[in-house]
């Protein structure tokens, strides 16, 4: 199917209205610092909350996604455990307000509130952590834009368009073309409009993705409509045993191929592996990026802790509707569509496959362009992430503190174009540099867990363990790939966590603790659980009526039950578009429980 007048009118009317919101926002961006980049802490929790969701709805991780649930079934709704994607319910039951209540404006930043502005390894924790974010953020705006362009490639044919082209584009750099068109369109409305036009234009992207996925799970439902699947005999069954025991030798053989490539036949073991490292990366907080931002600039801790867990409840559910609907349709019509490359199945090409061959026209355009608001999204709050770290923690750290408002904005302005230069530039050296960046990425969140973690729960622990840990996990992990060639890196990741956690207390113990004035003043502010008991004796020593925080056992209960209800929301749509009835109403029922629990135990707890 071809783009039709009114599919490519929304896509138009859609790109116009992002442009007219980051104008509409632009005095209001301009006020401060604070506006600019936190939207002046003042926008409602639903609608960043939205926005995180919209933000998290991308276009690369949905195609992988589908392709999962086409090869590995309902099985597919754990392998996201990769991420973890469960660190969201951490997030919310206990992290966001944590973090909320240090009233940071970035990550770096915060490490002040815990380990100061002066002493041994404080400089070197802030820049380390100032490196993982941008080179982060790099990675994610150099793939995102090629990834993008591959994407629009499929249902705009270069042909079409060249005629109206006044120079001449190498048949190598189409993608990129398209990749940096739209690419500007998201650079003017979120440099323009700040954090502002950032959120706004999330939540309108996700209002129209909601209409292109309830849409894809309808026409997906009505197509099966008491159809038989060929698909293995254990793919509708969620669980599983030690072995994954899905055969598809005598339907699609190159899915078998995928399985053994993937290396999770072993589904046990790997499984314990992703829940080994999910909890302990959880508990590490989130990673600064987009994600963090929306956090931190929510108007109240309790805020930050809706606004994490109103996430789940609005990404899940229509996320997977579009992964079941177009799973669905690509098993009943594999023959239609065209997914192989040089002879073998690509997975990964179901999603454009799919949406091109199927949906109607309309419906087309409205799922086409909240794919493309997926990117903007992603990629304006990548952005936004990116331009606080070089401004907040680099120009007003290091080179002008005392900056005015004029001249900040001014460099956040220049700062957004130069970060979209350097990332669409990396973009056009992809497949140069795409094992140099994916290694580094890779390294840095290797590095990344175990002193995050420690931060939050170990009094003693210091800056100098803080940097000591990253690095030393950041060069284990880049070091693993040569040692460990071919194997998994989910099932080193303990070898990797425990030489990070040898550097920490290693690095922890050559250096003094922080000092005491900043230890008391984060355990009375930010009021963590775990191992503060000197800290909580020198607070009660000042303030006698100081109450620590007993909430581990209750915070625990309720991550559990966050879990459960995250499996739930994930699932539910897939149930009702494969009309599996009983499990369908047992999901339901479970939810409602689960979810009353919540409320008496989480949501009417809710505390600044």
């Amino acid at each position: 199917m071809k783009l039709q007048a009114i599919d490519i009118s929304i896509i138009i009317f859609y790109l116009v209205m992002m442009v007219m919101i980051g104008w509409f926002y632009k005095n209001k961006a301009r006020q401060n610092k604070e506006s600019y980049l936190m939207g002046g802490k003042k926008l409602p929790w639903y609608m960043l909350g939205l926005s995180d969701a919209s933000d998290m709805f991308d276009i690369s991780g949905t195609m992988w996604m589908i392709s999962l649930c086409f090869v590995y079934g309902l099985k597919s709704i754990w392998i996201p455990w990769l991420w973890p994607v469960f660190n969201q319910v951490f997030n919310m039951m206990f992290l966001a307000k944590w973090l909320r209540r240090s009233g940071a404006n970035t990550g770096a930043e915060w490490l002040a509130t815990r380990f100061g502005v002066s002493g041994k390894g404080v400089k070197a924790s802030h820049n380390i952590i100032v490196a993982f974010a941008l080179i982060s953020c790099l990675g994610f705006l150099a793939y995102g834009f090629v990834g993008l362009g591959k994407f629009i490639e499929i249902f705009v044919p270069w042909n079409l368009v060249k005629g109206y082209i006044p120079f001449e584009v190498p048949a190598q750099y189409v993608a990129h073309f398209y990749g940096i068109i739209f690419t500007l369109f998201a650079m003017f409305y979120s440099i323009l409009g700040g954090m502002h036009s950032i959120v706004v234009g999330d939540v309108i992207k996700y209002i129209i993705m909601t209409v292109g996925c309830v849409a894809i799970a309808i026409i997906a439902f009505t197509h099966l409509n008491g159809r038989q699947l060929n698909v293995p005999a254990d793919w509708q069954n969620p669980f599983f045993g030690w072995r994954l025991d899905l055969d598809w030798s005598n339907i699609i053989a190159d899915a078998n191929r995928k399985i053994k490539e993937d290396g999770f036949s072993l589904f046990g073991i790997f499984f314990m592996m992703m829940l080994f490292k999910g909890v302990f990366a959880s508990l590490a907080g989130p990673p600064p990026s987009y994600d963090m931002q929306k956090v931190l600039s929510t108007s109240s801790p309790k805020d930050a802790s809706k606004m994490t867990g109103f996430v789940s409840i609005v990404l899940l559910p229509i996320r997977y509707s579009m992964v079941i609907g177009l799973t669905v349709l690509a098993l009943l019509y594999y023959n239609q569509i065209n997914i192989k490359v040089n002879g073998t199945a690509d997975f990964e090409r179901i999603l454009p496959a799919a949406i091109n061959t199927f949906l109607p026209v309309g419906i087309l355009g409205l799922v086409l362009t909240g794919l493309l608001g997926a990117f903007m999204g992603t990629f304006s709050g990548t952005l936004n992430a990116a331009q606080a770290y070089i401004v907040n923690d680099i120009y007003l750290k290091y080179v002008n503190p005392d900056a005015p408002n004029k001249k900040i904005i001014t460099l956040n302005y220049i700062v957004g174009v130069v970060v979209v230069f350097v990332g669409v530039l990396l973009g056009f050296f992809a497949k140069d540099v795409n094992s140099i960046l994916q290694w580094l990425v890779g390294a840095l969140y290797g590095g990344y867990i175990a002193a995050n973690m420690l931060k939050w729960y170990w009094w003693r622990f210091n800056a100098n363990g803080f940097f000591w840990g990253m690095a030393s996990g950041i060069v284990a992990a880049l070091v693993f790939p040569f040692i460990f060639d071919g194997i998994l890196p989910l099932y080193v990741w303990p070898l990797l966590f425990a030489i990070s956690v040898t550097g920490c207390i290693v690095g922890t113990y050559t250096a003094p603790a922080t000092d005491e004035a900043i230890l008391k003043k984060f355990y009375s502010t930010v009021k963590p659980w775990g191992f503060w008991q000197p800290v909580h004796q020198l607070v009660v020593a000042d303030t006698p009526g100081f109450e620590p925080n007993k909430r581990f056992g209750l915070d625990m209960f309720n991550v559990v039950l966050g879990i459960i209800s995250q499996c739930c929301l994930t699932i539910l749509p897939m149930y009702a578009v494969l009309w599996m009835k009983l499990p369908l109403i047992v999901t339901i029922g479970i939810l409602i429980v689960v979810l009353s629990i919540l409320k008496k135990t989480w949501w009417d707890k809710l505390e600044d």
